[in-house]
């Protein structure tokens, strides 16, 4: 059965609809919750309501499991607010909320009880609310039966609960597994449970659940069968899965405003560029594209991962011979240096291969005078990079460098991604540079669709991937092949 879902403004980096039959009933729950609101969800939220409270062809809910992942301030609290109103006033579920901090859960009790009370003929329906910390609750009337109850999460905190019709995990990216045991057994003997789980990017060594959820959608936007599930992504960044399930990332350039958008229903209505501007500010460029523009911490397991590693480990050859154009490439860092070459091999194909990378510098310029001594071959580096500090060294030490343009190595990084996609770049397997290729992300620069290398959260070092980038830059066309034509008999 076709449905009309809502389409979302700006459209979802991630989105996973339910085998649904009817959207009547969020529909009707959006224009309650508008009607005692007075105010209207963006397109983002409605379609968010839309997936929790889509109906499968046996009345049930599509979904038992939902997730919402977006900025904060951009109106997730609205969206839930929407689909418990309705269940305590039209289905009297029982609901319980849980929450990572306590100041959350008593900000989401206060805007639901504001909602009832602002209204005589909603305010009838409450029979009690529970003021106290850890006890927070707004009991309703026999007319509907409902109960919402407020929770911090702690590994007891669902317990001694009974028959729970709905569990809100607000604040997801906190949620720990264990925490989660106390609490979703209470859904068990429903006959119509739903688990809805709302929150912000991934960090690093507090998402391990809800990254499990992030690649349950993943693994069904790319053909798998998720089961009851939805799930909708606002986000700057942009990820996918590779063929051996690995997590593969496209990270915008924080400074990027037209990156903002993306990750911000909201923007220009209650989030003003202003406020974005002084929190870049503030925040520093990583921090604020985990906070503002939705871009995760790298999943539990993953190096990073924008680089196809499979077809990476596909090209991998013997010592080859004949190469040509033979070129040099030096990238450092703040713990240490490698030294690449790039060349072409007979049949066209590019070929990369470390030369040498070790931990500290100051192996550095003895070893390029050295290896210029024998090669006559000129250092590609790039200036503004930490190896822009060797320029000065190792041409008084009368080695020649090429000073690499951005421009030149930003065409260079989409040329080794182009390569790996199409097999035709081959490498030696070396340690050193395939975990710098299953690391490696990338970080958009200018408005033209550039972008370079940049290190995950992983920490792995990047110098072997940037020193053959850098090569590859001297690296001559691939030029085209001969035509050979018989010459006529006289």
């Amino acid at each position: 059965m076709s449905m009309n879902w809502q389409q979302s403004e700006p459209a979802p980096a991630l989105l996973v609809h339910p085998p649904a039959a009817s959207l009547d009933e969020a529909h009707a729950a959006i224009e309650l919750w508008e009607h005692y609101s007075r105010k209207t969800l963006d397109s983002a939220q409605r379609l968010a309501v839309e997936l929790m409270m889509a109906e499968g062809p046996d009345g049930r809910w599509a979904a038992r499991t939902t997730g919402r992942c977006e900025p904060r301030q951009n109106g997730k609290g609205d969206e839930i607010e929407v689909v418990e109103a309705w269940g305590l006033i039209q289905r009297g579920e029982w609901i319980l909320h849980t929450a990572h901090e306590i100041p959350t859960a008593k900000s989401a009790h206060r805007r639901l009880v504001d909602f009832f009370q602002g209204h005589r003929d909603l305010r009838r329906l409450i029979s009690k609310v529970r003021y106290a910390n850890g006890d927070q609750a707004i009991e309703m009337t026999s007319e509907s039966d409902g109960i919402v109850v407020y929770r911090t999460r702690t590994a007891g905190g669902g317990r001694g609960l009974d028959d729970i019709s709905r569990i809100i995990v607000d604040e997801a990216q906190y949620a720990q597994s264990e925490q989660l045991a106390s609490s979703m057994p209470t859904l068990a003997v429903n006959p119509n449970p739903q688990i809805n789980f709302a929150g912000s990017a991934g960090i690093a060594d507090r998402s391990e659940w809800w990254w499990s959820l992030r690649k349950r959608a993943l693994r069904s936007a790319a053909g798998e069968e998720s089961g009851e599930f939805a799930y909708l992504e606002h986000s700057a960044e942009r990820v996918e899965l590779s063929r051996d399930g690995r997590v593969i990332s496209e990270s915008p350039n924080p400074e990027d405003q037209e990156s903002w958008p993306l990750a911000n229903p909201a923007f220009g209505v209650r989030i003003a560029e202003d406020f974005l501007v002084e929190e870049l500010r503030a925040l520093g460029p990583e921090l604020f594209a985990r906070e503002h523009l939705c871009v995760w911490d790298p999943y539990l397991g993953d190096e990073g991962g924008f680089l196809p590693y499979d077809a990476w480990s596909d090209l991998v050859v013997t010592a080859p011979e004949g190469q040509r154009s033979l070129c040099y490439g030096l990238s450092a860092s703040d713990t240490g240096a490698s030294v690449a070459s790039a060349s072409r091999l007979p049949n066209g194909d590019l070929y990369v291969d470390t030369v040498k990378s070790a931990q500290g510098t100051d192996w550095v310029v003895d070893y390029l005078v050295d290896l210029f001594s024998r090669r006559k071959t000129p250092i590609r580096l790039n200036p503004a990079g930490p190896e822009g500090a060797f320029i000065r060294p190792l041409t008084e030490a009368g080695v020649k460098t090429v000073e690499v343009s951005a421009r030149q190595y930003q065409q260079a990084c989409g040329e080794v991604l182009d390569t790996v996609k199409n097999g035709t770049i081959r490498h030696l397997g070396q340690s050193g540079l395939n975990r710098a290729v299953k690391s490696a992300q990338r970080r958009d620069v200018g408005k033209d669709g550039s972008w370079v290398w940049v290190e995950s959260a992983s920490g792995v070092d990047l110098c072997p991937l940037k020193a053959a980038t850098l090569a590859l830059t001297g690296v001559t066309a691939k030029r085209p092949p001969r035509i050979h034509t018989l010459k006529k008999e006289s």
